[in-house]
């Protein structure tokens, strides 16, 4: 029964109609924003048709409250701050059901220099954590957990070129 469509687990759920859907439809958008998909996908788990979520979908972007592209940028600026790379929130965003170009296009506003100057920061934050294990490991350790951070691979050989040459040389790495 959890599985179904507007179903959980005290029992089916009402039917919502199109009033009812807009008001948890308002309800959620007050709460945090929302993609187009997502919302979609929470009206339908809530108890609205498909076609009634769609519907209410449809009318909340026309009116402006649901923009995909304004959730996309705010996405890709608060996570990327956080330590992420393009990669990961690319996928992250795909996986919100965000269209392909709009991602892109919220992608594209990333700066190459601040997104070395991240990759630097995480490293050097994690290095001294990695470097407590097997020395000849702290070079693949640190390039994997900066892909799966989703930078871009010559970020990251750069990053850990970079920061492997310092630890090795006994230099003190400025953080």
């Amino acid at each position: 029964m959890a599985d179904e469509p507007g179903g959980n687990r005290r029992g089916p759920l009402r039917q919502l109609d199109a009033r009812a859907a807009h008001l948890v439809a308002a309800d959620l958008l007050a709460r945090r924003p929302w993609t187009r998909a997502d919302l979609a996908r929470r009206l339908v788990r809530r108890g609205a048709p498909g076609e009634v979520a769609a519907t209410v979908v449809a009318d909340l972007t026309a009116r402006g409250y649901l923009d995909d592209a304004a959730y996309a940028r705010q996405w890709v600026e608060s996570r990327s701050a956080r330590g992420y790379g393009a990669a990961r929130l690319r996928a992250e965003l795909r996986a919100r059901g965000v269209d392909a170009a709009l991602v892109d296009a919220a992608i594209v506003g990333l700066a190459p220099d601040a997104t070395l100057d991240r990759a630097f920061t995480l490293a050097r934050r994690r290095l001294p954590v990695i470097a407590r294990g097997r020395p000849e490991r702290v070079a693949a350790r640190l390039s994997e957990y900066l892909l799966r951070r989703g930078y871009a691979p010559g970020v990251v050989v750069r990053v850990v070129r970079e920061l492997t040459r310092v630890a090795a040389t006994g230099d003190q790495i400025v953080t």
